[in-house]
């Protein structure tokens, strides 16, 4: 499957975030979405999830368009973490990760042993194990994080549109995390769309990027190519270094220390 936008225009109010918005997101391959705050990556991915229509322009899945898609069958092909979350009701860890397998369900259908063993791994992949009955008010920010990435990973979608993953998260769960979902993305040759903050997380797990200005203007393709110095001074408006790390290229603000 390919997950495509089509000449895509996007507004918050009377703000412009991106027009002629073109991309082809293949399997196999892990992008991540940088910008400023406001710069229109989580507007970006809730239009591709479907949950936003674009002011201009198409998304599509295979050969149709969002909207020809019932949300039964695009929630079983596309998979979205929010930035924010509201708790509807008082629950266990595993309760709520089972939520992402309502897609598979019937309207009077209960979670099958298969449903529980799919959560149970999801839970392991995030490091959860142990926690199947903890009552959600009792986790860390940490651990609600990966709880909520573990209820997409029980989609099993072939697209993983993923808001800011590692917020909440410190840096040795940043790092698993990420290794973790690219690992899957290769594995299971599925799709991986993150906004995230830090560009180094980008530089070291993802494959491509999107960069968007603020002057509504964007660049995407390889990340190889794409992330140097001239393009993040531009998109953040700061002056920056590059260093070698290794075998690894890492930016910094020029005014850090």
């Amino acid at each position: 499957m390919m997950l495509t936008a089509k000449d895509i225009k996007l507004q918050a109010g009377d703000k412009l975030l991106c027009d002629d918005f073109n991309i082809e997101i293949e399997p196999g391959q892990s992008w991540a979405i940088l910008g400023l705050n406001g710069a229109g990556k989580t507007t970006l991915l809730h239009t591709l999830a479907g949950i936003r229509e674009a002011n201009q322009g198409t998304v599509g899945l295979e050969n149709k368009i969002l909207t020809e898609w019932s949300q039964q069958q695009l929630a079983q092909h596309i998979g979205l973490l929010l930035q924010t979350h509201q708790d509807p009701f008082p629950g266990t860890v595993i309760e709520y990760v089972l939520i992402g397998r309502h897609p598979y369900l019937g309207h009077f259908s209960w979670e099958s042993d298969q449903d529980y063993a799919i959560a149970q791994q999801a839970l392991d992949m995030v490091g959860l194990n142990g926690l199947e009955q903890r009552d959600i008010q009792q986790l860390s920010g940490g651990e609600y994080q990966r709880m909520m990435i573990a209820m997409v990973l029980v989609q099993q979608p072939e697209f993983y549109l993923l808001d800011e993953p590692v917020n909440h998260l410190d840096w040795p769960h940043q790092h698993e995390l990420l290794k973790t979902l690219n690992e899957l993305t290769q594995r299971k040759s599925v799709s991986l769309v993150m906004a995230l903050h830090d560009v180094n997380l980008a530089a070291r797990y993802c494959s491509h990027v999107v960069m968007m200005f603020e002057d509504s203007e964007y660049l995407l393709g390889k990340t190889s190519k794409l992330l140097n110095r001239e393009n993040l001074e531009r998109l953040y408006k700061t002056a920056m270094h590059e260093l070698e790390d290794g075998d690894q290229t890492v930016f910094v603000p020029a005014n850090s220390n």
